[in-house]
């Protein structure tokens, strides 16, 4: 989809990027890497349609690939619609020559997170005015072993059903106006295994997937 936004605005977030300062080796780190202003320079030139048909005419006349112009751009990922359930999938293997390794540093995430920093200004379904999109943390996934061999475990909150929650999924409307943790017991399911952990124990994981649901 090409957006055809002000230039002034196309790469404003609601809220501001350049007071996020996030700490390296955390979730805010990565979302902030992941979304970062990006230039598009030399072989990654952008073909620019405007560009080209006033270089060469109307684009039916351009006979030559040779004809088309590229340019310099910038490029941005952000969140255009937030979503009810927000999924985070760490990226836990580098190559190093022709193999692959397991990272196993820990990588900081909180209880809750606020994605507004990652959100484009003009985000679908934030109400106008609001600064914050708030997730409460309820599921984490680990890996442990290798990248041959392992075991998944998994960390999930039992909680009262989030009836907010289900308005959003069901009518693509937010009543929620929460701004703490959904309340409840965390578990560590491993296998037929499960026992009750504390928040600690769970903030304290290696980390492979999280799952956050939106509060407000």
């Amino acid at each position: 989809e090409v957006s055809m936004d002000d230039p002034e605005t196309a790469f404003c977030t609601l809220a501001n990027r350049d007071e996020l300062n996030p700490e390296e080796g955390s979730i805010h780190h990565c979302l902030y890497q992941f979304t970062r202003n990006e230039t598009l320079t030399e072989p990654n030139k952008l073909l620019c349609d405007v560009c080209t048909q006033r270089h060469c005419g109307p684009k039916n006349n351009i006979k030559s690939e040779k004809k088309y112009v590229y340019t310099n751009a910038k490029k941005q990922m952000l969140i255009s619609l937030a979503p009810p359930v927000l999924t985070l999938h760490l990226k836990r293997f580098q190559h190093v020559g022709f193999n692959l390794r397991k990272v196993n540093r820990h990588i900081k995430f909180p209880e809750v997170i606020d994605l507004a920093p990652f959100c484009t200004a003009k985000c679908k379904n934030v109400a106008e005015g609001n600064t914050k999109v708030l997730y409460s943390l309820y599921g984490v996934v680990e890996h442990s072993g290798t990248m041959r061999s392992g075991h998944y475990t998994a960390y999930v909150k039992m909680r009262a059903m989030n009836n907010h929650l289900s308005d959003l999924v069901l009518r693509g409307q937010l009543q929620a106006f929460e701004t703490e943790p959904v309340k409840g017991q965390w578990f560590h399911i491993s296998d037929t295994h499960v026992q009750a952990v504390s928040v600690s124990k769970v903030l304290s994981s290696q980390a492979y997937l999280l799952f956050y649901e939106r509060l407000l």
